[in-house]
């Protein structure tokens, strides 16, 4: 990746109009420099509006988007990226993903591939990767365009979905993983285990889940459209937990995928 990725970004799903861009307007006011956006979001444009009201030049924030299922296809592809980037109001975007795998297989992994590489051939996008990818998946990914052009896999990752076979995977293939829904829809925040080391440490419930991930080496992008959770997420990377704290943390597996559509790949786990 030409760019760093930042560790924390600031997630867009489910905020739309007005609310989207004045997420994202606080989001960059506050220091995020990282923000991630989908076709299938329904808000590019006004990310896009936030990011140019911002006066902040382009090189200076991380922009991911993705490419929705039903844009897979090596024709349909690049013309939807292009789509994209005039609603973000920018010429190339720093990371495109495939969002989800095509379903049922309609299109296959390497067309898709192929047709991403091609995009950043194109200077459409600076870094390409996968989203929501299972193990087998990822290996079809890999043989279609090496894992050295993989820049992430971004996958549910919180402490009751650890996917630590995908985890372990992607880091064995030099693949980033950068978690979403971090804060597992805000459940962990009411977690026994992670109030008590919160209160130890002087820091929130989601701080401490933040700064779980980030020591796992992960990205996170979690999402808020108030402010003040906004700047206490961003803090979250000057907390270090102590070995027992990330231990009590990893016990709390359990399984719990709260993002599974219909149209889901077959999960690892």
């Amino acid at each position: 990746m030409n760019k760093h990725m930042p560790h924390i970004g600031a997630g867009t799903f489910r905020l739309q109009g007005q609310q989207a861009i004045d997420s994202v307007a606080n989001a960059l006011d506050l220091g995020y420099r990282h923000i991630d956006t989908a076709q299938i979001y329904g808000n590019e444009a006004e990310v896009g509006q936030a990011l140019q009201d911002s006066g902040m030049p382009r090189g200076e924030v991380f922009v991911t988007t993705k490419i929705w299922t039903e844009n897979l296809s090596s024709a349909a592809l690049i013309p939807s990226l292009e789509e994209s980037l005039r609603k973000l109001r920018m010429e190339t975007v720093d990371l495109t993903l495939i969002h989800w795998p095509s379903p049922g297989a309609g299109v296959p992994v390497a067309e898709s591939m192929r047709a991403l590489l091609e995009a950043r051939e194109r200077g459409l996008t600076r870094a390409i990767g996968i989203s929501n990818f299972t193990i087998p998946l990822m290996v079809e990914a890999i043989d279609a365009v090496g894992a050295q052009n993989i820049a992430t896999n971004q996958v549910e990752l919180h402490p009751y979905l650890q996917n630590r076979a995908v985890a372990a995977f992607a880091r064995e293939h030099g693949i980033h993983v950068t978690a979403y829904m971090p804060l597992a829809y805000g459940k962990v925040l009411n977690d026994p285990v992670i109030l008590g080391i919160a209160e130890r440490m002087e820091a929130t419930p989601a701080q401490v889940t933040l700064a779980w991930l980030l020591d796992k080496g992960y990205a996170v992008i979690p999402s808020s459209t108030r402010r003040a959770n906004l700047e206490s997420n961003l803090a979250s990377n000057r907390i270090a937990l102590d070995a027992d704290a990330i231990a009590a943390i990893d016990a709390l597996e359990r399984g719990e995928r709260l993002v599974s559509p219909d149209f889901a790949p077959e999960w690892d786990e």
